[in-house]
């Protein structure tokens, strides 16, 4: 089972770059730009962890954040916002939040420091993913074949991930590169297939298998 997260960003351009991201890091994102929104799935949706901006329509962070608290939701917060001043940050932890990360942000210190405390909220039981021979942490996002640890470059792992969260499945290429690059516009989309093409190489091409015109698909072999 892959680790569901609660993303709540009402600036649609990092929120779809920062959901891509986290995609591509092997979890599965709930998307809300709405405080009402938020407030209400957090109360009744189980999350390993959320993403909580503070200034959003409707209602604001802070308000949702400690109605959580008041009826009991323990689930991982990480505060996500422009507001910088110490006490900002007191207010923030004393409403309940679990850690405080001030835009701008790179995106994989957000996927560090939520992976950090999921696990250790222990919500991360059930994070593994077997296909075949391979095997995928999705609390420590680490990849493993035939039980020994695979060295994959970070877009290699990205790719990899994005293709076993959903094993069997064939992915779409434009999928698979917002997942490779989703924060990043300066990369070049075609290189893709030089990626998809090491990772072939690394892991088995017979693992992988190219949909003519789609995508591709990881089906894995016999463990």
């Amino acid at each position: 089972m892959t680790l569901r997260l609660l993303l709540v960003e009402d600036d649609q351009r990092l929120s779809d770059k920062l959901q891509r991201f986290l995609i591509g890091e092997g979890f599965v994102v709930d998307l809300v730009t709405d405080g009402e929104d938020a407030l209400h799935l957090g109360l009744t949706q189980e999350y390993a962890a959320a993403v909580l901006d503070l200034g959003l329509p409707s209602l604001d962070g802070m308000a949702i954040l400690q109605a959580w608290r008041q009826n009991q939701r323990d689930l991982p917060v990480l505060i996500l916002t422009a507001r910088d001043t110490w006490l900002d940050r007191i207010a923030g932890f004393k409403a309940g939040a679990d850690d405080y990360l001030v835009k701008p942000f790179h995106p994989e210190e957000a996927v560090l420091r939520l992976r950090a405390l999921i696990r250790r909220s222990g919500s991360h039981n059930s994070a593994k993913i077997v296909c075949g021979t391979l095997t995928y942490d999705g609390m420590t996002g680490g990849m493993e074949m035939a039980g020994q640890p695979l060295k994959l470059t970070a877009f290699e792992l990205r790719l990899l991930t994005a293709l076993i969260t959903r094993k069997g499945v064939a992915v779409s290429r434009n999928h698979l590169i917002a997942s490779v690059y989703g924060y990043d516009e300066d990369a070049e989309a075609g290189s893709l297939e030089v990626i998809m093409s090491r990772l072939r190489r690394k892991i088995s091409p017979h693992i992988i298998e190219p949909i003519r015109g789609y995508g591709y698909r990881l089906v894995g072999l016999p463990s």
